[in-house]
């Protein structure tokens, strides 16, 4: 039957945070990590490649833990609405001469095929595809519950929630203004740098009703291609305190937290991958947006701590692996 959308195009259009390959020097260290203690199911090995979702995930998987001597993210992933957008991607890219390179189907295991390119003004490695294989857990990891993967383990992460990136102040303009026009983000809440008025210090953006999907920093050492977290989301606050509780036992390193955001009105915990020094966040609550007329939120210099911290400790904006640089350098050759 031919819906009244089906004669319509509203061209190629992003669906959603796919998922992210981060590099680690110990893949075993970092599975204690992501899949004991997070509770993330891996899904398949290879080599030294992990494929890892979580429980209410029914993709394939969300985060690839690549083991090499470079503590770097690989890519940054997101999925398109139809399979066609992502040659429809492509072909725009290639007009706007930006540099794109095909990522053949299972490069990422159970993944179809993909472009990449470099985030203009940014860096970043982007990876957009449609298909992805969405395989049963081992029947003892099964759920009952039809629209989880997999039982519900460890501290109970239950899918990817937002990327957010830093690139350098006279860059960032450029990076935000681009995600924005040609990817679909809608800007959500957004502040100015104090000394510069009119060049984005931080903007908050999604292609879902979440209040962002993707933020974009700007970076006080000028530097690009930097990650400052990726988020995976718990169910409540609760979850997160608990969360706190287990892992300060465990002696997993704090960044800032427990506390909330003012800017979204999340509940958020920073820590760091004890084995390739990657910030995560486990982030609960947050509200939705549904309303197509939207006006951005500008949170003005008095205001913004109120805003990074409604309560809690204060969040540390560098980036994410402490000691060294969290970059995009894997650049456009592949893994």
């Amino acid at each position: 039957m031919t819906r009244l959308s089906d004669k319509y195009d509203p061209g190629p259009q992003i669906a959603q945070c796919g998922g992210i390959n981060l590099g680690t020097p110990d893949l075993e260290k970092s599975l204690w990590f992501f899949r004991d203690t997070l509770g993330m199911e891996e899904v398949e090995r290879r080599g030294n490649v992990s494929y890892l979702r979580c429980h209410q995930e029914l993709g394939h998987h969300s985060l690839v833990l690549t083991e090499q001597a470079e503590a770097i993210v690989n890519a940054y992933s997101f999925r398109v609405r139809r399979p066609q957008d992502v040659e429809l991607f492509a072909e725009e890219l290639k007009r706007q001469e930006i540099e794109v390179l095909e990522v053949p189907a299972e490069t990422e295991i159970g993944r179809g095929t993909a472009i990449r390119f470099l985030l203009p003004g940014g860096d970043h490695p982007f990876e957009l595809y449609y298909d992805i294989d969405k395989p049963l857990a081992p029947e003892h990891m099964r759920s009952r519950l039809p629209s989880n993967s997999s039982k519900r383990r460890g501290l109970g992460v239950r899918r990817i929630d937002h990327f957010n990136i830093q690139t350098s102040p006279s860059t960032i303009n450029q990076a935000e203004q681009w995600v924005r026009a040609n990817l679909g983000f809608k800007r959500r809440e957004f502040a100015y740098l104090p000394e510069s008025p009119g060049t984005v210090m931080a903007s908050w953006m999604s292609v879902t009703p979440q209040m962002h999907d993707l933020a974009i920093v700007a970076n006080r050492q000028d530097k690009k291609a930097q990650l400052h977290h990726v988020a995976f989301n718990l169910q409540d606050f609760s979850d997160g305190l608990v969360a706190a509780d287990i892992l300060k036992d465990l002696d997993v390193s704090f960044s800032a937290g427990p506390g909330k955001h003012g800017i979204g009105q999340a509940m958020y915990l920073y820590v760091h991958d004890p084995a390739s020094d990657h910030r995560v966040e486990l982030y609960a609550g947050g509200y939705l947006i549904f309303d197509p007329d939207w006006e951005p939120i500008e949170w003005k210099k008095e205001a913004f701590p109120d805003g990074l911290t409604w309560y809690g400790d204060p969040i540390d904006t560098k980036p994410g692996s402490r000691g060294r640089d969290t970059t995009g350098s894997a650049g456009l050759h592949l893994k």
